[in-house]
């Protein structure tokens, strides 16, 4: 499988390429971004043929849509698709800090959630303003969910529906403005949440269909027969998958580290890479088009391809299901979905 690759959203008229680059560290997720770093990975992700790139108002606090909007501004604009999100309003704030939820050096705005009808279309607004680009090709409703809210999720789950935040999706789309719209978040219930009350046609599932983990498989077959798409983010969950010690943004429980370091010695049994059996993972599920990485250096993007790409024995997903690492059920790469 090549990055360069397409695979297209089943009810919309859109393709991504396999592999998309996630513009979270653009923002400076844990730690400060350069705008030289942010310059050479994206001149390196064209070069070598990404075609879809993601971001949120969230990263940065705006940086990283500041930053991609000017970095693609003179890409020619049938040749990219791009991504972002709404559900934060990002207000002027004199007082954000230096290191704020995991962001360094964050710009003062300060994001408050407002998933409501005007919610939605104003944070839609400002992101054209911060990109530059007047079509957006993917709208996404970010972080709603009770990972993110807890107890107070169904007063934003509330804004969402009854409030008209899936109303203005539908209105963005219907008009033009978007072409696909979906949600971008860290749980599966609340995707199938959505699919009762709206026509999703793309979710971004970030950490939960991963060589780590797969209890979203249920979801994933649900949305394959739906025809709504899947972009997975969050291949290594965070970074345990590749080499650190952070599991849904935070320090790795030691059960799950012990996880980690069973598939990675089945890995080594085969002489692979770990982050490259997790970065193929996913790709066979029927429902997924494309995995989106993060990288903040061009090196670190090289190296993500590198392992996309590569050519992994079917003995080793064999070995990983025999062993209770991987679902029995889940689709596996080189054997069809």
């Amino acid at each position: 499988m090549k990055i360069t690759d397409r695979r297209s959203l089943p009810r919309r008229n859109l393709s991504l390429t396999t592999m998309g680059l996630g513009c979270a560290q653009m923002g400076g997720l844990f730690k400060a971004t350069s705008n030289a770093e942010a310059m050479a990975v994206t001149d390196a992700a064209w070069a070598d043929g990404i075609r879809y790139f993601d971001t949120a108002p969230y990263y940065g606090y705006t940086r990283s849509e500041r930053r991609l909007g000017a970095l693609l501004c003179e890409r020619p604009r049938e040749e990219f698709v791009v991504s972002t999100k709404a559900g934060r309003l990002m207000v002027p704030d004199a007082t954000v800090g230096a290191d704020e939820n995991g962001w360094v050096r964050p710009l003062p705005f300060r994001p408050t959630y407002d998933y409501s009808y005007d919610g939605i279309l104003r944070s839609f607004e400002h992101s054209q303003q911060r990109l530059g680009i007047i079509r957006i090709d993917i709208l996404y409703v970010h972080d709603i969910g009770r990972y993110t809210h807890g107890d107070d999720n169904d007063r934003y789950w509330a804004q969402l529906t009854s409030g008209g935040g899936f109303r203005a999706l539908a209105e963005l789309r219907d008009s033009g403005h978007v072409t696909a719209v979906g949600l971008g978040v860290n749980e599966a219930e609340v995707v199938h949440a959505a699919l009762q009350e709206f026509d999703l046609d793309v979710t971004m599932l970030a950490g939960r269909y991963t060589l780590l983990e797969q209890e979203s498989l249920p979801l994933l077959d649900e949305c394959a027969r739906a025809g709504t798409a899947i972009v997975i983010a969050g291949p290594f969950n965070s970074g345990l998958l590749v080499g650190n010690n952070k599991f849904n943004y935070d320090d790795a429980p030691a059960a799950i580290v012990e996880r980690a370091k069973a598939l990675q010695t089945v890995c080594a049994e085969f002489d692979v890479p770990l982050p490259a059996a997790a970065l193929q993972f996913p790709m066979a599920h029927p429902a997924v088009v494309t995995c989106v990485s993060g990288a903040r250096t061009a090196d670190q993007l090289v190296k993500n391809i590198s392992w996309f790409e590569s050519t992994l024995p079917n003995e080793l997903w064999t070995a990983l299901v025999a062993r209770g690492l991987v679902d029995e059920r889940a689709p596996l790469p080189g054997r069809g979905a």
